[in-house]
Order: C-alpha cells, then structure tokens, then sequence
C-alpha cells in the first residue's frame, strides 16, 4: 500500500484572498486543527517582511506536533536565512522555492528570461540546503510551460538539492487523462524525479481537481494539495472521501485522521466562510477554541506565566508579578480562574500607563433602517481630534472613527462584552485585544451602563498602551 502525502494550503489562500481574511489568533487555530488531523505539512503565507508575519510562523512552529510546516522563501538568498530562522522551531520544517516556469508568468512576476529564471530557482535551492534537507520546488503554471524548459528547471532543481518537486495545474483545464500523460511524460524525460516526491497542485475551475489528483497519482504522484474549503482547489473532504472509497483498490492510502475529519473541518469553514464587510478592515470571523486553562488558588507564579504566555501575552517581569498578585486575589474568592478572567486581570492591571488619548465625546447613531455611524472626539496632548465613520454596526463604526482619528489600523485580535451586574442599570464590561504591528498583544477593559462607551473606553485603554510603547 503506497502512502500519498497530503499537504494543506489554506492558510497560504487565506493570505491572498481579499475575501476570506483570517485573524492571526484563527490562523493559530486553523495550523492546530490541522496539526490534529496529522496533514503530512501545512504551508504558511509568504513572509512579507513585517514582525507579525514572522511571530505568525515562529508561533505556528513551536505549536504543531505532527505536521511539517512548510515556509516560502522569496526570489533573493537573503530572504532564505530570515525565513529559515521563522520555521526552524517546528519539530518538521521545510522551505520552499516557487517559481513561475510558463513564459507568460515568468514575465509577469519575476520579468527574467527563462535561462536567468532556471538559474535563480537553482540558486535559491542550493541556498536553502544550508539550513534543512527538506527543500520543496513548486513549479507555478507548470502545465503551460514549454516542455523543456520544464524539464530542464525541474532537473536542475533536484540536482541542486530539492526533495520535493511540485507541479502547478493554475489554469485547472486539463482533463484527468491530460494530467496523467503528464505525469508520466516527466517522469520519462526527467529520470531523477522518481528519487523525489512529485506533488500536485490543480486548480478546480472545472470542477475536476479531485479526479485530475488521483488520475496524477495513478501516474506515480505521492502527494496531493488540499484546502479546507472556500477556495478553487481539492478540499480535503472529497479527497478523504476518494481515499475511502477506492484507497483500497488503488492501493494508496493516507495518514489523515478521518475520525475526526467532519467536526475538525466544520470548525475550520466555520472561519474562512465568515468573511469581512467591504465597509471594514475588523476580521469578523469565528474562533472556536476548544482549548481552555484552568488556574486555582494554589498555582504558583510560573504556572501563573506560562497560562499567560498561552493566551498570547508576552509581559514583563514587573508586569507578570502584578498580573499574578491580582490573579491570588480573585482566585482566593472562587474556585478557579479562567481563560477569560485571566485576561480580564492582565487587562486591568499589567502595563498601566499614562493616558495618551482620553475620549471627550461620542455620538452613535445605528437603527434597523439606517447605517451605523460614529462621531468621536479623543484628546491629545490639549489638542482634540474628530473622527466620523460608518460601519456594520454601532461599534463597528466607533473603532473605525477612532482609527480615523489616529490613522492607522491595529488588528482587533479578540472582543468581548460582559454583564457585571444585574437589573436594567446593568453594568457592561467590555475587553478589547490590539495586535500591533510587532505582532505584540495589548489589551484595555471597559466599563459602562452602555455597552457601546464600555467598548470605546475598552479600545482607547488598549490604544494607549500601544501608543505608550512605541513613543
């Protein structure tokens, strides 16, 4: 029974999409819903020089148990090192060289001659060999490339060291039996390929992708590319579903585990299927952490930080200690703390800084026949500043106004409301989680008879921590 790989592009798609956007605390989840069903490697999104993408990686890595955690490496040799240093904490890591090897494409992204294009990818794999064995090259739009061109850039790529050769179908219009005669023409002009894996990578534009796959591994392909939905590739259900049926037959199986596959997968379209307003830049999707700590009054200091590092938080010494006092006052009242009280303590009591901004005035206006809007005015330093925007919804619109207001957009990792008394005066609490642009984490609380003020005071407390650190 030949064993085919089965690797995951989600999160790679996600990335590209305007439509489907993930937060970087779903883009976790998504890499350990992944890491549960064993997918044989997932591929991260391109590092695209920015602190959050590179936390996004290193946190994935020292996350996942079973998968391998495929990095991509950009066209220069020093992309290679800063990429290598983001994935090298994964217990199974690779990185990956993705050229475009039609002419067409080489054109349009790279704008090299074939010639200087085959040299690059070979350059880039050599590169790569320095720091790990397992080197993939992805051939992009491989099945419109002149044939020895193609032949001649995958050689050159395993002669350089590539363990993994990757072919792109990006146009999906080629019949089973097209993509089969294709498999099996590399395989008769490129010899070394059989002491490699040939991956797959079909486009589904007519609806085929799963037939052309498996027709590719009857060829002698060992690994298929899969998303867990949303986008024009295989998904990972109606391959399984192959694997099932006629695995036996074909003599091929996979290590997927499909006791898990249904409810795993509904959480993970759950997230690329709750797709963002046009009229917001907030990610509105769905996270479903099955995951929760529990804390009690006899824990000590550094199980008390190792839950907070867990929840994403990376404090101080001093601020660790004060969150922990905190924490050994609330849990000597109740039996224990959790995930949601913790933050509630790190919110309130760790990184307390003088107030940038203060709010003067608020005006919402939101009803079921009219569009939401927000007219805040926040002081700084004496001087007040307007902002007026529409949005979703009343608090939507209110965190637009006061990006309006400071110019710039922080990724709202996670918001919550709470009641904290009861009655029709009823107290709401609201805790609202900024990621900046270090990919670190700041949270701010608010409290208000309207929730909608508790919210705005819970983003300025945040945005003021935020705007203490970086001045």
């Amino acid at each position: 029974m030949r064993k085919i790989r089965v690797s995951d592009i989600t999160l790679r798609e996600c990335a590209n999409s305007s439509e489907h956007t993930l937060s970087f605390k779903e883009k976790i989840e998504m890499a350990k819903l992944m890491d549960k069903l064993h997918y044989d490697s997932i591929e991260m999104p391109e590092i695209r020089n920015t602190s959050t993408d590179v936390l996004l990686v290193k946190t994935i890595a020292s996350l996942v148990k079973y998968v391998e955690v495929i990095a991509p490496v950009g066209f220069t040799a020093e992309s290679v090192e800063s990429v290598w240093n983001s994935v090298k904490g994964a217990k199974k890591s690779a990185l990956k060289v993705s050229v475009p090897v039609s002419s067409v494409q080489m054109e349009y992204k790279c704008g090299k001659k074939p010639p200087v294009v085959k040299d690059m990818a070979a350059s880039l794999i050599a590169e790569c060999k320095k720091y790990t064995e397992n080197v993939e090259f992805s051939a992009e739009d491989a099945m419109r490339a002149e044939k020895d061109f193609l032949y001649g850039i995958i050689a050159a790529a395993i002669d350089a060291g590539a363990s993994r050769i990757a072919v792109c179908d990006s146009e999906g219009t080629m019949m089973p039996s097209e993509l089969a005669a294709f498999v099996n023409e590399l395989y008769a002009n490129v010899p070394a390929i059989k002491d490699v894996v040939l991956s797959v990578e079909i486009s589904d534009n007519m609806n085929m992708a799963v037939a052309s796959a498996f027709a590719a591994v009857s060829a002698g392909a060992g690994e298929i590319k899969t998303v867990a939905g949303g986008f024009d590739f295989p998904t990972i259900e109606s391959v399984m579903k192959v694997f099932k049926l006629r695995g036996d037959s074909a003599g091929v199986q996979s290590k997927i585990r499909t006791t898990e596959l249904s409810r795993v997968i509904g959480q993970m379209q759950r997230m690329i299927n709750t797709t963002k307003s046009e009229n917001s830049p907030f990610e509105n999707g769905v996270n479903e952490s099955d995951e929760s700590l529990t804390l009690d009054k006899n824990d000590d200091i550094s199980t008390v930080i190792k839950a907070i590092c867990k929840i994403g938080y990376d404090l101080s010494e001093e601020d660790n200690s004060k969150v922990y006092d905190a924490f050994k006052r609330v849990a000597a009242k109740k039996d224990y703390v959790g995930t949601k009280e913790l933050e509630a303590i790190i919110a309130s009591t760790a990184l307390q800084v003088p107030s940038t901004y203060t709010i003067e005035s608020y005006v919402i206006n939101s009803g079921n026949v009219i569009t939401a809007t927000a007219n805040i005015k926040l002081v700084k330093d004496g001087e007040a500043l307007s902002g007026v925007s529409v949005g979703d919804g009343p608090i939507d619109a209110a965190f637009l106004a006061i990006e309006h207001i400071i110019g710039h957009h922080y990724e709202l990792d996670d918001f919550q409301i709470k009641s904290v008394t009861e009655g029709r005066e009823a107290m709401g609490s609201a805790l609202v989680k900024l990621r900046s642009a270090s990919g670190k984490l700041y949270s701010g609380t608010g409290i208000s008879t309207d929730v909608i003020g508790a919210s705005i005071r819970a983003y300025v407390s945040a945005l003021n921590k935020i705007a203490y650190e970086e001045e």
